[in-house]
């Protein structure tokens, strides 16, 4: 392997975790960087002092530019838009650095930066917004970085940061919960969900829960935030009820979606959706529902590669 592609080849996590949080899509996210790699292979490289600088600088310009264009294609979505999710056991990962975190504590912090609800609340901020807060918050970029990538000064740049730090600092978890809590209590939600039991499902979600749910207009799904814990264990109630009217199997997988805990839901051996979901530590407190085929395809086909393997093993 030659050394321009070998860099390329170490950095492409990087890229690549860049491309998927500014654009919520694998697929995407796959094209931006293929398409980084075309425009690497076509440049004068010699002529270029900060290759890395050069990369980073062209997929977050490319990012910024179909972000612009989804988000106004988005303006006629139906419904809620979430991101597509993706399965930790699925490689590459788009992950946040090249090298993984050595402690605990930055395990958990990368987690939440990758998860579907942080994902999610990104969705509040302009292309240019994200990008640098990305840079900077995610990615450890200084501001001289930034400033290179988004054409701007370093003083605009601290500007934009400190405007999209200020605009998700209220949404964001104020306390992190471990990967052990998130399991414990997710596995009791998911075993209460597969036997229907409606009593359970009541008391782990919070009374003032909430379910988002996007079904791009082609499954049905809410067109509005479904609010409290009752009415969420209702509804997980009635799919279990339905799957037994219609003696359908149900089937719910604990799996690691995003870096943290999540689940997804089989009806009639068909991925239904993938599911992230919030907690404090005692309760759930919101969960993100991907229902929309199109989005959940890339992960049942990650899903399936994944089960052959281990069958393999």
């Amino acid at each position: 392997m030659d050394p321009h592609t070998a860099l390329f080849d170490r950095l492409r996590p990087r890229l690549q975790g860049i491309a998927y949080r500014m654009l919520g899509s694998v697929a995407d996210a796959e094209e931006l960087v293929q398409d980084v790699w075309l425009r690497w292979h076509a440049a004068d490289r010699a002529t270029l002092d900060q290759p890395e600088a050069w990369l980073v600088t062209v997929t977050t310009r490319l990012a910024i530019d179909r972000l612009r264009s989804a988000q106004a294609q988005r303006a006629h979505y139906v419904g809620f838009w979430l991101p597509e999710p993706w399965l930790d056991e699925e490689e590459p990962r788009p992950a946040a650095h090249v090298d993984l975190p050595a402690t605990p504590e930055a395990l958990l912090e990368r987690a939440d930066d990758i998860s579907m609800a942080f994902l999610a609340l990104l969705e509040r901020l302009g292309p240019e917004a994200r990008a640098a807060f990305l840079l900077r918050e995610v990615f450890d970029a200084d501001y001289a970085e930034v400033a290179q990538a988004l054409g701007k000064s370093e003083a605009a740049c601290r500007q934009i940061v400190s405007r999209a730090k200020a605009q998700l600092k209220a949404e964001r978890p104020r306390q992190s919960v471990s990967p052990e809590q998130h399991h414990r209590l997710l596995a009791g939600f998911a075993e209460a969900a597969r036997r229907g039991d409606f009593a359970r499902l009541q008391a782990l979600l919070a009374e003032d829960a909430e379910l988002i749910s996007d079904g791009g207009g082609v499954v049905a799904s809410f067109g509005k935030v479904l609010a409290g814990g009752r009415r969420i264990a209702q509804l997980y109630h009635a799919v279990w009820r339905r799957s037994e009217r219609d003696h359908t199997e149900q089937r719910i997988e604990l799996v690691r979606l995003n870096g943290q805990w999540g689940l997804l839901r089989f009806i009639g051996g068909q991925l239904e959706s993938a599911q992230g979901l919030e907690t404090d530590g005692q309760r759930i407190t919101r969960i993100h529902t991907q229902r929309n085929p199109e989005k959940l395809r890339h992960i049942a086909r990650a899903w399936a590669e994944a089960a052959q393997r281990r069958g393999g093993r």
